[in-house]
């Protein structure tokens, strides 16, 4: 199969992080079995109660290799573009292949698993890791399973297996990205018709919460120490939302929910900060909950396997994204950067597509990875 019939295969398979993933992790662990790989299943329910599973392959002799992850779950498609080819009945037009998870990141699996049909498994010398997750998209669920509970993971830190996440970057390498960061604190108060005293506003505690939220993002977008130009935008960019759920201007608002995402970039102690919202929040008897709090990835620019991936690739230069991919998770391996075809730009858009050219390219890079490192 070539990367294109891969990626048209994953694409129709309707994975989004809503449901349960077991029908196209079934699929890929075939394909997986097809191609000589010995699997394993790491399956858990997910905080809707939907069953999830990480599939985790491997095929070779010895230590070391390359160890590629990808993630099968995408975002939700409400606003898909065509009435005529649906968000998981792939389209090949214009030299485009639309549907959701074309670009984030089914292509990328994809190529993945055409490129080892290149390489003869006889000609293995070392081994050759594929590893599909669940829940990339809603905090990494799938990342963590393999990370706490993987038997294979754990031989390819072991072996300082090269690990590649195959996220969309257009086959540029990446050898740092952001980490990420989420709470929510609530205030709470009691409904009642605004024209009376019966009610409580609960906006009316959050609001110097939020005051103490804005000096935090004012300062960490003057000062120097929350800056770092190797990344665009260079800061953290604490993001303030706010929302009391009320329907009518004369309802006294009964709750009031404020969250704060950040992304802090490498050498950057976040804990303070979130020490100083939880602060801010119990002065006024608000409820304070850190839903995430994950490192950013980050590897020595100049370390052979950076400048190494660089030249497979044809690229001349390494550089670093805003997102944040499963390598929040994984880095207990040694070497692990991002590197995989098709631009983030397309990625959860109502007309996600990945260029033919980039899933033959992705396919092409992946081939070298695997002969220069494991033949």
């Amino acid at each position: 199969m070539t990367a294109l019939d891969y990626a048209q295969a994953l694409i129709a398979f309707e994975s989004p992080s809503s449901v349960s993933n077991l029908p196209i992790t079934d699929w890929i662990e075939g394909k997986l079995h097809e191609l000589g790989f010995e699997t394993e299943r790491l399956e858990y329910d997910d905080a809707n109660g939907a069953r999830k599973a990480s599939v985790a392959g491997r095929v070779g002799p010895g230590d070391g290799g390359i160890a590629y992850f990808g993630h099968t779950d995408v975002v939700p498609a409400p606003d898909w573009f065509s009435d005529t080819h649906g968000p998981f009945d792939p389209h090949v037009t214009n030299g485009r292949l639309y549907g959701r998870g074309s670009c984030d990141m089914k292509g990328s699996i994809a190529c993945m698993l055409a490129a080892v049909e290149q390489v003869p498994t006889a000609a293995l010398r070392q081994p050759v890791y594929i590893t599909c997750t669940a829940d990339e998209e809603i905090g990494y669920g799938g990342a963590k399973s393999v990370a706490e509970r993987s038997t294979l993971f754990r031989q390819m830190v072991a072996g300082r297996s090269r690990g590649i996440i195959g996220e969309p970057t257009m086959l540029e390498v990446i050898y740092g990205h952001k980490g990420t960061m989420m709470i929510r604190a609530v205030s709470r108060g009691r409904a009642a018709h605004s024209s009376t005293r019966e009610g409580t506003n609960a906006n009316l505690a959050m609001i110097p919460f939020l005051a103490e939220m804005k000096a935090i993002h004012d300062e960490t977008e003057k000062d120097p120490a929350w800056h770092n130009d190797e990344f665009d935008p260079p800061t953290i960019s604490w993001n303030i939302g706010i929302n009391d759920f009320t329907y009518a201007a004369n309802i006294t608002p009964p709750q009031s929910v404020c969250t704060v995402s950040a992304r802090a970039m490498p050498g950057q102690d976040m804990e303070g900060l979130i020490d100083r919202a939880r602060k801010a929040a119990a002065a006024h008897g608000i409820t304070f909950d850190l839903l995430n709090s994950h490192a950013p990835l980050y590897i020595d620019r100049q370390s052979e396997f950076v400048q190494e991936m660089l030249a497979l690739a044809g690229r001349t230069k390494a550089g670093t994204v805003a997102y944040g991919t499963d390598g929040c998770i994984l880095t207990a391996l040694d070497n692990l950067l991002v590197c995989g075809p098709g631009d983030i730009a397309q990625a959860h858009t109502a007309d996600e597509f990945i260029t033919l050219d980039q899933l033959e390219g992705g396919a092409d890079v992946f081939t070298k990875l695997i002969r220069h490192w494991c033949c």
